[in-house]
């Protein structure tokens, strides 16, 4: 543990950010992966797909994720969802 009160305040920021950060990711996730179980059930799909791809730019706005990972995972959900209708 460092003595100087920077230090101590960075590592405090840090972990509230890995905590948040973490929190976007897991949530970004869990979506796609409903997104996955509507089109296998091909109901509710048009929701989960627009909910998800809110999240995934809401994550990529605020730097949590590449803008180009952002894009490619929309890409593909909205390609999946083409390809199950």
């Amino acid at each position: 543990m460092q003595v100087h009160k920077s230090v101590i305040k960075r590592e405090r920021q840090s972990k509230k950010r890995n905590i948040r950060n973490t929190a976007a990711k897991s949530r970004m996730k869990t979506l796609i992966k409903n997104v996955h179980a509507a089109t296998a059930k091909k109901e509710g799909v048009e929701i989960s797909l627009t909910e998800a791809i809110s999240v995934i730019d809401k994550a990529a706005n605020k730097g949590i994720i590449h803008k180009n990972a952002a894009n490619r995972k929309k890409s593909r959900l909205c390609l999946s969802v083409n390809v199950a209708k």
